[in-house]
C-alpha cells in the first residue's frame, strides 16, 4: 500500500458507488457477533473482497462483509467481522476498513469483541465497556501508526490518554442501566495470537491490571482516535482466562456469543438510539 491516502480514497469510492448512505456511526462486529447487522434496514451488503484493500477472514465467526443502512435510527456502516494480525496482515492492512469508515464519513466507532476474562469473580457472558487498553503487540514494534505520517489522516504523535472518556462512555452506562444489563468496566489487553495464553502469561495481565484479554481491536482504537472518531468498545466476556482454569477453545467463544446476542444487541441498538 504505496499511498495510504489514495488507497482509502478509491475503497471510499468503492463503497460510495453501491450506496448513497452518508453513515454516521461505524461498527466493528467480532467473533459470532455480527449477526446484529441483520436488523439492518434497506442494506446495502458489499463483501470485503470486491473493496479495494479489504481481505477476506478465515476466522469462523467473521462473514467479511460490509454491509450500510439504518440501525436503531442512525445511519451506520457495519463490518461484520474482521481480518487479523495473527492471519498474517499488518497492522497497517488490520485498521485499514477503520479509515474507510471515516471517509465514509463516520465520526464515531463503535467496536465489539470477544475477549477472555482475567477475573475470577466474573462469568462468561459478561459484557464489559473498555475503560483502557494494553496493546502489546504496538509495544513490541508492531503499531499502525509506524512509517510516514500523513497529515491529512491524524498528527504524527497521537495520544492515548483519556482515548475512552467520550460522551459514549456515559451513554453506555445509561442505557445497560435502563435496560438492567450488567455491563463491566475494565482494561484490555490485546495479544498477537493465534494461541491462546499460557498460565504464566495470564498472571502477567493480571499483575499488569488487565481484567480482559483477546487478539483484536487496540489498533482499531489507536487508529480511530488518531483521525479524531469517538470511540466505545465492549468485550464479550466468552470464557475465564484463568492460570488454573480449563484451556480455551473457539468453540466455547462462539457458543458464548451465540448465547449472549439479544442481550448485546439489545444494548447496541439502545446506544445507537440515544446518539
Amino acid at each position: 500500500m504505496t499511498d495510504l491516502y489514495e488507497a482509502i480514497e478509491s475503497a471510499r469510492a468503492l463503497v460510495a458507488s453501491r450506496t448513497s448512505l452518508v453513515p454516521r456511526v461505524g461498527l466493528i462486529l467480532g467473533s459470532g457477533l455480527g449477526g446484529l447487522a441483520d436488523d439492518i434496514a434497506d442494506a446495502a451488503v458489499i463483501p470485503y473482497a470486491d473493496i479495494p484493500g479489504f481481505h477476506t477472514s478465515g476466522v469462523p465467526g467473521h462473514r467479511s462483509e460490509l454491509a450500510l443502512g439504518v440501525l436503531a435510527g442512525q445511519p451506520v456502516a457495519v463490518l461484520r467481522g474482521r481480518f487479523h494480525f495473527y492471519e498474517g496482515y499488518s497492522m497497517q492492512q488490520v485498521t485499514f476498513p477503520v479509515r474507510v469508515l471515516r471517509a465514509l464519513g463516520c465520526e464515531a466507532l463503535l467496536v465489539t469483541n470477544a475477549a477472555g476474562g482475567l477475573r475470577a469473580d466474573w462469568h462468561a457472558g459478561d459484557l464489559m465497556r473498555l475503560t483502557d487498553q494494553i496493546f502489546l503487540p504496538g509495544l513490541a514494534g508492531h503499531h499502525p501508526l509506524h512509517g510516514p505520517n500523513d497529515d491529512r489522516l491524524g498528527p504524527r504523535f497521537p495520544s492515548m490518554v483519556g482515548a475512552f472518556v467520550s460522551p459514549l462512555a456515559t451513554l453506555a452506562r445509561r442505557v445497560a442501566d435502563a435496560q438492567g444489563v450488567t455491563l463491566r468496566e475494565g482494561v484490555y489487553a490485546m495479544v498477537a495470537g493465534p494461541a491462546f495464553e499460557s498460565a504464566a502469561e495470564l498472571r502477567m495481565l493480571r499483575a499488569w491490571g488487565a481484567d480482559a484479554v483477546g487478539m483484536s481491536t487496540a489498533p482499531e482504537i489507536i487508529v480511530a482516535r488518531h483521525m479524531g472518531m469517538q470511540v466505545l468498545a465492549i468485550s464479550l466476556i466468552t470464557n475465564l482466562a484463568l492460570p488454573d482454569g480449563p484451556a480455551a477453545n473457539h468453540e466455547e467463544v462462539l457458543e458464548a456469543s451465540a448465547a449472549a446476542r439479544p442481550r448485546f444487541g439489545g444494548l447496541i441498538k439502545g446506544i445507537l438510539a440515544g446518539m
